[in-house]
């Protein structure tokens, strides 16, 4: 058996006045000064190429990017710069999937094994999130991403899921208790009712049917544009999440993702997924259901705190199915 393989950061030494470090991942760099990121990159035909963005917008989407596993399908940062997952390895990207940057020739896509992308950018992550900045919260609950090195945030960008063996709230279920315990309820759901549904199992089965308050729940939640899940049957997955600001990447479907607003409200605004013309603006308000196809770029506004219930189909084999034909763009054809 091959022992694994182990990669190593290609980091530069800490900038004389930034106090950052600089990224290499393949023919891409990555460097940070107090305001903004820098995307550089030298084109097939040897020219070099850069792209810049705000920097909290850069770590923001960052984070969900290495929090969420590559996500299904792009992650786009922006129009220009993201990821592709394909569950082994990586697109890295720039320009690929905007169509002024590939008629200007000066577009660039690199495929690395997944863990070599997971380790440069858990390493970028932390060292450019400075002490009073948490990329996973609302920007009303956490302090500026701006200025020169100042400490670091590991407790935040190092959050891990807290798993349940069985449904929430049943014994056994590894502390994921209704109640979130040690989770205030947040500030924009003070007014949510925390009452628990009453339940009246037969004798003996106590311990096998139970149910807990999802509004309840999710008021409580300390993150952002951050999915749960709550419901797993086979491939069915059941993503609840609090939604606040604007959602830190646009999402490129590989599979068809349906989206039920249970309060107030999101704006989307939907382009195309491999030129990122603009499609469609869907305004969803409480009780509303919408479907981003798998053609479809997507990204969220929502101006007050907002839940949303996103439903995933998570087969490992329907991206394949839409590439090749067998399985539709479209949930419903009219």
């Amino acid at each position: 058996m091959n022992a694994p393989i182990k990669f190593n950061t290609v980091a530069s030494d800490v900038h004389p006045v930034y106090g950052y470090k600089a990224f290499t991942l393949g023919d891409f760099t990555f460097e940070r000064d107090e305001y903004f990121a820098h995307i550089k990159w030298i084109t097939l035909d040897g020219k070099p190429a850069s792209h810049t963005l705000d920097v909290g917008n850069f770590l923001r989407a960052l984070m969900r990017d290495v929090g969420w596993g590559f996500f299904y399908g792009w992650v786009n940062f922006d129009n220009v710069f993201g990821t592709t997952n394909h569950y082994k390895t990586v697109d890295v990207f720039a320009g690929t999937y905007n169509a002024n940057y590939k008629k200007a020739n000066v577009d660039l896509l690199q495929n690395f094994p997944t863990e070599q992308v997971r380790v440069t950018f858990v390493d970028m992550l932390e060292d450019w999130t400075n002490a009073c900045f948490d990329p996973y919260a609302a920007p009303q609950e956490t302090g500026m991403p701006y200025g020169r090195k100042n400490g670091n945030n590991n407790a935040a960008v190092r959050r891990v899921r807290q798993l349940a063996e069985r449904c929430v709230g049943l014994k056994d279920d590894l502390g994921m208790r209704t109640d979130n315990t040690g989770y205030p309820i947040n500030r924009a759901f003070a007014d949510v009712p925390q009452d628990a549904p009453e339940l009246h199992p037969e004798p003996g089965f106590e311990n096998q049917v139970h149910a807990f308050n999802l509004f309840a729940y999710l008021s409580r939640s300390d993150v952002v544009w951050n999915p749960s899940f709550t419901s797993v049957v086979k491939h069915s997955y059941m993503c609840p999440t609090t939604e606040e600001y604007i959602l830190p990447i646009i999402h490129g479907n590989d599979r068809v993702e349906w989206f039920f607003q249970m309060c107030d409200e999101i704006t989307w605004d939907c382009g195309d997924k491999m030129t990122a013309e603009p499609r469609a603006r869907v305004v969803m308000k409480a009780g509303d259901m919408a479907a981003m196809p798998a053609d479809c770029r997507h990204q969220g506004f929502s101006p007050k705190r907002s839940m949303l219930l996103v439903w995933e189909n998570g087969s490992p084999q329907v991206v394949h199915d839409i590439l090749e034909g067998k399985s539709p763009v479209y949930p419903v054809s009219f």
